[in-house]
């Protein structure tokens, strides 16, 4: 089969694992293990396989605590911590959301690992692996980085007439577009501000400052950054009046607006790329979707995108104080960041694999080659800023969005309450 190599921040070439499978633990272990492969999001019968053959090869088992990610996990897996029953290994952020169990000491730094299994993530670029932003030392091991693009089913927008937004694109003209399709009776953007705000604010925000200014969290209200986040706030409280979003959009969960989108009934689904997966095994007609930029504005081409390495493999403390456990999860976590396994998982996304993943172009899907052809053009990239505050720092704005949109709350409340509760954590 012809195949294309990416380069190495995208894709790049397989190769074997580099890692053997640690030796089980007489008599098998059980780990608990919580993940965010579950619901909808693409992987789950992949991280499922994987779990299968780990425990058939190891005769150990896994007691798994997947759920999907939205505020109310993140929010779950500090209180487990806070409250000793965290998990022996734990697929999770790696920004201000893992400052609180980082900062108690309750998972272990890679450095540890390796000092006891030289070998532990060798066939990661070191210099790929983020530090986290609590103390600057490496605890998780990446797994498959993502970005962010704008899901469109192709059948809406032919049925309203409307055209698919381009790279040449503009917030106004995308305005324009929703309107159009508003007019013929769809919902232009499915949506919950209820659940996975997080989304439409990040690109809002960005839509406000620029790819080399958008990780930076507001010092004060009236500053460049505060201002950029008062006024992509505004915009998403705009699309809410204009009728643009899911009609109970501060209310449903993300499932329910994504099967929306899926049925036919909405034109457009910002996510990240692990939902091509969700998108696949949702429609019999992958062909009906594609992915592409989210109109900017401003400084922010619409090729300006957000994407990175925001989440990894930790071992918690708890876990690798038991000898048992320790192997047994070093030995979990080598299956998962193999080489070949990481490529199974990786896709289209970024990797920090020392030899890249390999992508056979033959098996794609065209969703998926549509969204090669996206990151092909990309000009600028970031990451969330929403990964430098944590989840309660955040939370007067994630926690109040429907209120915001509503005008229950003010804007510049919202952020100014967050600054407060930042300010509170430093001191």
């Amino acid at each position: 089969m012809k195949k294309k190599v990416l380069s190495a921040v995208l894709c790049g070439v397989m190769a074997a694992s580099m890692f053997p499978v640690t030796a089980m633990a007489d008599g098998g272990v059980t780990l608990n293990v919580t993940t965010t492969f579950a619901g909808n999001e693409s992987n789950v019968e992949l991280y499922q396989d994987t779990i299968k053959a780990w425990e058939d090869e190891t005769g150990n088992t896994v007691e798994d605590a997947s759920a999907t990610s939205d505020e109310t996990f993140k929010a779950r897996i500090i209180s487990d911590f806070e409250t000793g029953a965290e998990p022996d290994v734990l697929f999770f952020f790696n920004g201000n959301d893992s400052n609180p169990f980082v900062e108690a000491g309750k998972v272990v730094s890679i450095e540890d690992i390796r000092a006891e299994y030289p070998e532990y993530a060798s066939n990661m670029k070191d210099d790929m692996i983020p530090a986290s932003p609590a103390d600057g030392v490496q605890y998780a091991v990446p797994f498959y980085g993502y970005w962010e693009g704008l899901y469109v089913n192709k059948a809406v927008m032919e049925a309203a007439e409307a055209e698919i937004p381009t790279a040449d694109t503009t917030w106004d003209q995308f305005l324009e577009t929703c309107q159009i399709i508003k007019n013929a009776g769809y919902t232009p953007i499915a949506t919950s501000l209820a659940k996975e705000p997080h989304y439409w604010f990040e690109f809002a925000i960005y839509n406000h400052d620029s790819a080399k200014t958008h990780t930076t969290v507001p010092a004060a209200l009236d500053d460049a950054a505060g201002e950029a986040w008062q006024a992509g706030l505004a915009d998403i409280k705009d699309l809410y009046e204009k009728g643009f979003l899911s009609e109970n959009t501060n209310t449903a969960t993300g499932d329910e607006v994504f099967q929306s989108f899926l049925e036919g009934k909405s034109a457009f689904y910002l996510d990240g790329s692990w939902k091509m997966g969700g998108i696949k095994e949702g429609t019999d007609d992958i062909d009906n979707f594609t992915v592409t930029y989210v109109p900017g504005n401003g400084d922010r081409k619409s090729t300006d995108i957000i994407g990175g390495l925001s989440s990894g493999w930790y071992i918690s403390t708890k876990c690798w104080e038991d000898e048992e456990k320790r192997d047994a999860a070093v030995s979990l976590v080598e299956k998962f960041i193999s080489d070949e396994t990481v490529s199974a998982f990786a896709g289209t996304a970024t990797t920090a694999l020392k030899n890249g993943a390999e992508i056979d172009e033959s098996s794609l899907t065209n969703l998926e080659k549509d969204a090669l052809a996206m990151l092909k053009d990309t000009t600028g990239i970031t990451g969330a800023v929403q990964d430098l505050v944590t989840q309660d720092e955040r939370a007067p704005i994630f926690d109040n969005m429907p209120q915001i949109v509503e005008g229950q709350t003010e804007i510049a409340d919202a952020i100014s309450e967050m600054l407060e509760i930042i300010e509170e954590n430093a001191e």
